[in-house]
């Protein structure tokens, strides 16, 4: 078998709500998706998203769809896709940075893969050690009475009980105030977490992290930027309550200088700023011999993009902060026949061949920018 096209579509999704990021509020969320098809004829599929376009990072959809297909697919025509492994390093030796794009091309290799296996794609990265993931809901109406029912309701009925809200926006005492009253009103039946998207300077997180850890929030987020190590290794020093890199951690480089100078307390995953699958589980085992926890971070994507991290997220043994792959969730429709399963406040890990989720080439047609229909 050998890898014989890769074709990438954009897509841009409605959510059933607005989400809001300090530097975005996402109304419609774009993903990047990719095929990847062998001379026999059998298909992969990969996914990655962005958020705001170069808003969140310095790749755009756009960006991503160019390098994969002129920069990286002559790299992989007629190359044996079962050595993904070393196919992504000699990918990574011939484009530099790229990250989103490299994922994508990846992932799609893998799926491919493993379906030609007859196998779920976890099985070739070790097997899975869970059967489902616990999988945190973001709060975002921005009003405290509205969160509060809504996490009610999300416990009730046994949807969710981690909870995330994102602060990096508005004034941050009041935004600190909003959280506790939220945390106050769920009390021990959940966890409450914030994100603050590298919005605060040092000065102002010093303030609001003593009284969120008072408030008996659970983990803080990225207050600091991205570049500021530094920063946040005082941070960690100086309270009890983790905070998690998120922005900042990318690449395997980035994990281990954020492990050496204990610039975090947790590290939160995504395959798409790592560069892909295999660089995700190097990074996981960075973390797990510097003694520091992993969180199952989102870039928001959609059903294939959500299974394809679930699977690689339940091949690693220590989960202990859990999952955010909620996206399907903010989604008002999504691009695959089959759906991703919730419930008892966790997300099933899918089975079947591949990432066990297939294309909906109708919804891809639907919902992509350019869609060229000979390509598939």
């Amino acid at each position: 078998m050998k890898i014989h096209s890769l074709h990438v579509y954009i897509l841009d999704l409605p959510t059933i709500r607005p989400h809001h990021l300090s530097m975005h509020t996402i109304v419609t969320q774009t993903i990047v998706m990719a095929c990847v098809k062998s001379t026999d004829g059998l298909e992969g599929w990969g996914e990655v998203a962005t958020i705001g376009g170069v808003s969140y990072g310095e790749e755009s959809p756009e960006s991503i769809k160019l390098t994969a297909e002129k920069y990286i697919t002559p790299l992989i025509l007629g190359k044996d896709p079962t050595n993904f492994d070393a196919l992504s390093h000699y990918i990574s030796t011939n484009v530099k940075g790229n990250y989103f794009a490299k994922a994508l091309v990846e992932s799609s290799v893998v799926d491919l893969v493993a379906k030609s296996k007859n196998i779920p794609a976890y099985e070739l990265f070790g097997g899975k050690c869970h059967d489902s993931l616990s999988v945190a809901w973001t709060l975002a109406s921005g009003d405290t009475g509205k969160d509060i029912e809504e996490a009610q309701n999300c416990l009730q009925l046994k949807k969710h009980n981690i909870f995330k809200l994102k602060i990096g926006k508005g004034d941050p005492k009041e935004n600190v105030a909003h959280v506790t009253k939220i945390k106050a009103a769920v009390g021990d039946q959940a966890s409450v977490r914030v994100d603050v998207n590298q919005a605060w300077d040092e000065a102002t997180s010093l303030y609001c992290i003593e009284a969120l850890e008072a408030g008996g929030v659970d983990l803080i987020e990225q207050p600091l930027a991205a570049w500021n190590n530094e920063g946040m290794t005082r941070l960690v020093s100086r309270f009890k309550v983790p905070v998690m890199a998120d922005e900042s951690l990318g690449t395997v480089q980035d994990a281990y200088q954020i492990a050496k100078h204990r610039a975090a307390d947790v590290f939160a995953l995504k395959p798409a700023k790592a560069g892909g699958l295999t660089a995700t589980k190097k990074i996981a085992a960075i973390a797990e011999a510097s003694g520091i926890p992993l969180y199952g971070g989102t870039m928001i994507e959609s059903t294939l993009g959500t299974a394809i991290c679930a699977q690689l997220y339940s091949t690693i043994p220590e989960m202990s902060f859990g999952t955010e792959l909620f996206g399907p969730l903010l989604f008002k429709d999504n691009v695959t026949l089959n759906d991703l399963d919730y419930e008892k406040f966790q997300l099933k890990i899918p089975e079947g061949p591949g990432f066990g989720l297939e294309v909906d080439k109708e919804k891809l047609k639907h919902y992509a920018r350019e869609f060229v229909g000979s390509t598939i």
